[in-house]
């Protein structure tokens, strides 16, 4: 279990490492790490979704119900509730209180996971991949951003019925929900286009840890109570409270475990990308990313450690 779970992670710390000693040798900044990053969203992981969202059957995929349960309320529960409670409770300002919202139930499990749970599911990975994707695209970074130009002083703002149709043209939204639709019609695709498309989409967990490491470099590093909360709130607390409700539930083994690890990936870097686009928190959202992506392999290792 132990050579599992180092197979599993370990191409991420070297992959992160890699980015991070490319930045400090100039070699990239962290514009070209938003180029890079780009290309993954636009082609690299929509092929990716698609490509292994095919490569399923109708019958495997109508019996993930459950997993797209818990994901949801994981992931758009705890964006509200965690909303709330840096809103009301912790007093934070209604833009910071968003962005530690999406920092704590938005994994970046479209660049972490496609590493880690290809590595161990397989294709089947690719469903929860898909699903946090889109919920992620459609739910909580158009309410995040719907807040953060909420009184801008430039006068703009952009409602929430704007920001989800510029989501829904997003490759990475409409490549899974075309391949969801395709699926339950029972259409598939020939192999060989499939693999050909696997071909870029091969490249998505690299390029995007690579670019990851990039952006960690790039922001100066702090270290503070409001940081230290988020990233245990989102490494460990959240992916413990859909662990409990999962088993309380008796939910399957297979998706217990592709739930919560995909609840444990660490911070996604869109954070930090609408944290620079609007002036907001920009030093706690890169520090989040940095110690929860550098934390993560304990937590998620100490997660697939009990969960297998």
């Amino acid at each position: 279990m132990t050579e599992t779970i180092i197979a599993a992670l370990l191409p991420i710390v070297i992959t992160l490492l890699l980015g991070f000693l490319a930045a400090w040798h100039h070699d990239f900044d962290a514009k070209q790490a938003t180029v890079l990053n780009r290309m993954v969203m636009l082609y690299a992981l929509p092929l990716a979704l698609f490509a292994g969202m095919m490569g399923l059957s109708r019958s495997v995929l109508l019996g993930q119900a459950d997993m797209a349960l818990i994901i949801l309320i994981g992931m758009v529960g705890g964006y509200i509730v965690i909303y709330l409670l840096a809103r009301y409770i912790f007093l934070q300002a209604s833009k910071v209180a968003a962005l530690l919202a999406l920092a704590i139930s938005g994994p970046a499990v479209p660049f972490v996971g496609v590493p880690v749970m290809g590595h161990l599911f397989g294709d089947l990975s690719t469903i929860p991949i898909a699903l946090c994707s889109i919920i992620m695209n459609l739910f909580q970074v158009p309410v995040t951003i719907l807040i953060l130009t909420s009184g801008n002083s430039n006068g703009t703002k952009v409602t929430f019925k704007d920001s989800l149709i510029h989501t829904l043209k997003e490759p990475v939204v409409w490549a899974p929900i075309f391949a969801l639709i395709l699926l339950l019609c029972d259409i598939h695709i020939p192999a060989q286009i499939r693999s050909s498309l696997q071909l870029l989409g091969g490249a998505t967990g690299g390029v995007a840890l690579f670019a990851s490491g990039i952006i960690l470099y790039s922001f100066h590093v702090a270290f503070n109570r409001t940081i230290a909360m988020t990233v245990l709130a989102k490494n460990i607390l959240l992916p413990l409270v859909v662990l409990a409700g999962a088993l309380l539930f008796k939910v399957d083994s297979t998706t217990l475990s592709l739930s919560v690890i995909s609840i444990s990936i660490p911070t996604a870097s869109i954070c930090v990308i609408l944290a620079v686009q609007y002036k907001t928190a920009e030093q706690t959202m890169a520090s989040t990313l940095f110690f929860s992506t550098l934390l993560s392999i304990l937590s998620m290792g100490g997660f697939l450690y009990y969960l297998h």
